[in-house]
C-alpha cells in the first residue's frame, strides 16, 4: 500500500482533487434532493391523494427509465475517453427539473418531474463513479468511494434538517404535509441544486485513460466474476423496494411529519460517520465481506420493519439501516472497479447501476401490490427474503475477493 508524505496511508487529505470535486458536488445537490424527495411521498399521498400502489409505480418507473440510461452512458464515457462532462449535463438536468415539483398540481405532474431528476441521475452516475475510480489506486479505492458516500449523506442529512426546519415553521406539528410547505421546500432547494453543477464544472479535471481496446457494450469484455455480483445484486435489488415505502410504513404506524423528518435525519447522519471508516476497512479486508454482511443486516432490518406493531421501533431501524448504507453501499462501488479492466470502468459502472435502477420497478411495483392487498408487513417480509438469498449467494461464491489491481 501507498503510503502519504507523512506516512500514513489512507489519509483524506491526500485524496485526489477529483473525488474532492465530486463528492463537494454530490453534497450539495444531496442537500437539494433530500429537501424534496423525501417529503415526496407524503405529498402524493396527503395533498394529491395518490394511492400506495400508484406511487410505487411512479418511484419505480422513474427509476427504471434512470438506469437504462447508466449503461449507455458509462459506454459512451469509455468511447469518448471523457467522464466529466457527461456528469456535469447529468446534474444540471436534474437542477432543470427541481422547478417543476413546485408547480406540480396532479399526480402526472409530479411524475414528470421525479422522471425528469431521475433522468439526470442517469447520465451522471456511471461516469461519475467511474472518475473518481480513474482518480485513485486501487489501495485508496474503498476510502474514496467511502468518503464520497459520506459527503453525500451528510448533504442528506443537511437537506433533511432544512426540509425539517421549514416543516417546523410554515405548519408546526401538523401530523399530515400541507402543499405549501411542499412548494416553499422545492425553491429553497434550488439553490444548493445549481451549486453542485457549478462545483463540478468548476473543480474536476478529465482523466487520461489508458487503453487496451475500443470500449464495446457487449458483457463479455466485463469478465465473469462481473457477471456473476452482477446477478447476484439484481436478486438483491428486487427485494430493495424504494425508500418511499420506509417513509409510509412510518407514516401507518402513526409518526408525523417531523418524526419522520427525524428519523431520516438520524439514518443520514450514522450514513455519514460509518461511510468512510468502512470504505477505508474494504481497503484492508476483502470487501465481499462487508458487502455480505450489509445484505444480512438489510434482511433483518426489512424483516423487523415487517415484524413492529409500534411506531418509536422505527428509529432503530433508520439507525441500522444508516449502518448498512454506509457499510455496503461505496464497498460495492469500490468492488465493482476491482473486477473489471480500466478502460471498461464507465460501461461496468453503467452495467450496475442499470441493473440496480431497472429492479427498482418491479421491485416498487411488487412492494406497492403486496402493501395493498396483503398489508405493509408483507412488501417487507418479501424484500427481507430476497436480501437473505442473495447475502447467502455471495458469501457461497467461490469468486474473488478482489480482483487484480487494475488502478
Amino acid at each position: 500500500m501507498r503510503r502519504d508524505v507523512n506516512g500514513k496511508a489512507g489519509s483524506l487529505l491526500n485524496l485526489p482533487r477529483n473525488v474532492w470535486a465530486v463528492s463537494i458536488t454530490s453534497f450539495l445537490m444531496d442537500i437539494s434532493s433530500e429537501m424534496v424527495l423525501n417529503l415526496l411521498p407524503l405529498f402524493l399521498s396527503s395533498v394529491l391523494g395518490v394511492q400506495t400502489t400508484f406511487i410505487g409505480l411512479i418511484e419505480g418507473l422513474a427509476e427504471a427509465t434512470s438506469s437504462l440510461l447508466r449503461i449507455v452512458s458509462g459506454w459512451l464515457s469509455d468511447r469518448l475517453g471523457s467522464r466529466k462532462w457527461l456528469a456535469v449535463v447529468g446534474y444540471a438536468i436534474s437542477a432543470v427539473a427541481k422547478p417543476v415539483f413546485y408547480v406540480a398540481n396532479s399526480w402526472l405532474t409530479a411524475a414528470a418531474a421525479r422522471l425528469g431528476d431521475r433522468v439526470g441521475k442517469g447520465v451522471r452516475t456511471a461516469p461519475r463513479d467511474a472518475l473518481i475510480a480513474d482518480s485513485v489506486g486501487q489501495e485508496k479505492r474503498g476510502l474514496a468511494f467511502g468518503f464520497h458516500r459520506a459527503a453525500d449523506s451528510a448533504g442528506a442529512l443537511l437537506g433533511i434538517l432544512g426540509a425539517l426546519l421549514a416543516v417546523w415553521l410554515t405548519q408546526g406539528r401538523a401530523s399530515h404535509l400541507q402543499a405549501h410547505t411542499f412548494r416553499v421546500i422545492v425553491l429553497v432547494s434550488l439553490v444548493p441544486a445549481f451549486l453542485a453543477v457549478l462545483a463540478l464544472a468548476v473543480g474536476a479535471r478529465e482523466v487520461a485513460l489508458r487503453r487496451t481496446g475500443r470500449p464495446s457494450i457487449g458483457f463479455r469484455g466485463l469478465g465473469k466474476s462481473f457477471g456473476v455480483f452482477l446477478l447476484l445484486a439484481a436478486v438483491f435489488e428486487l427485494g430493495n423496494s424504494a425508500d418511499a415505502f420506509l417513509v409510509l410504513r412510518a407514516q401507518s404506524l402513526g409518526t408525523g411529519v417531523l418524526a419522520i423528518l427525524g428519523m431520516l435525519a438520524a439514518f443520514n447522519l450514522v450514513y455519514t460517520l460509518v461511510s468512510t471508516p468502512a470504505g477505508a476497512l474494504s481497503d484492508r479486508i476483502p470487501r465481499r465481506a462487508l458487502i455480505v454482511g450489509g445484505w444480512f443486516v438489510y434482511a433483518a432490518i426489512y424483516i423487523g420493519i415487517g415484524l413492529t406493531p409500534v411506531g418509536w421501533s422505527m428509529w432503530l431501524f433508520y439507525l441500522a439501516y444508516g449502518a448498512y448504507y454506509g457499510a455496503a453501499y461505496g464497498t460495492a462501488r469500490a468492488f465493482v472497479a476491482d473486477l473489471v479492466p480500466a478502460e471498461l470502468r464507465g460501461t461496468a459502472y453503467g452495467a450496475y447501476a442499470t441493473v440496480v435502477g431497472v429492479m427498482s420497478l418491479p421491485a416498487s411495483l411488487l412492494a406497492g401490490i403486496f402493501w395493498d392487498k396483503f398489508g405493509p408487513a408483507s412488501a417487507f417480509f418479501f424484500g427481507g427474503g430476497l436480501a437473505l438469498l442473495a447475502a447467502l449467494g455471495l458469501m457461497a461464491w467461490k469468486g474473488p475477493d478482489t480482483a487484480r489491481a487494475t488502478g
